[in-house]
């Protein structure tokens, strides 16, 4: 008899520990909830400043043009198109890569009838633009004025046209010297960008940045 009231006795003290353990479970408990609770949360990513961005996108597809028009005009004075040609073959790509290190950002040249087969042609987007730009054309809008700004997601996209001035039509034109015709062949065989009259729109500057 004795040994059944022991076992019940050391039965009552063993419930009796295990709720006071149960109850003392969420109080240690607590301050890691409070600790969590008076954690603050991260603010969201400022959003990105359009108009900031813009205006460095301007100088930066400033840089390149200015740059480029520079390097293909020391090529016209010393040996004429066909040397300013291999200028825009060789260096083009050298200085669009400098200058998007310089500006932090991805620039470039694009077009609906791209020269060089591996990095003018528009994508998506660009060619909604590009289309865009000629409808305001059309509709009378200076083709040097036009440009476009945007946030997409991630990515900032900028554009600005590029018209056909008179002396790129000595390689972009409807009248090209058979030297002209040659060097193209050689150095861009799958060439669509010819046929370009004086104020047409030939394509256009890119600056893109992602966040």
């Amino acid at each position: 008899m004795k040994k059944y009231v022991l076992i019940a006795s050391l039965a009552v003290l063993m419930g009796a520990c295990g709720e006071k353990a149960e109850q003392a479970a969420p109080a240690s408990e607590a301050p890691k909830a409070a600790e969590q609770a008076q954690t603050p949360a991260t603010p969201p990513a400022p959003a990105p400043d359009k108009a900031a961005l813009t205006e460095q996108a301007k100088a930066a597809v400033q840089a390149l043009g200015s740059t480029l028009k520079g390097e293909l005009e020391a090529a016209m004075t010393a040996g004429g198109p066909v040397e300013a040609m291999g200028i825009c073959n060789t260096k083009a790509p050298e200085i669009a890569k400098a200058v998007s290190a310089e500006k932090g950002m991805e620039v470039s040249r694009v077009s609906l009838k791209s020269r060089n087969a591996k990095t003018g042609v528009a994508n998506d987007w660009q060619t909604k633009v590009l289309n865009d730009f000629e409808t305001r054309k059309t509709a009378g809008e200076d083709p040097a004025t036009l440009v476009y700004s945007e946030v997409v997601g991630n990515e900032f996209r900028f554009m600005k046209a590029i018209p056909t001035g008179a002396v790129c039509l000595k390689c972009h034109g409807t009248d090209i010297s058979p030297a002209v015709t040659a060097k193209l062949t050689e150095l861009y065989p799958q060439d669509k960008a010819t046929g370009y009259k004086e104020g047409d729109l030939r394509g256009a500057f890119v600056a893109v940045k992602h966040f």
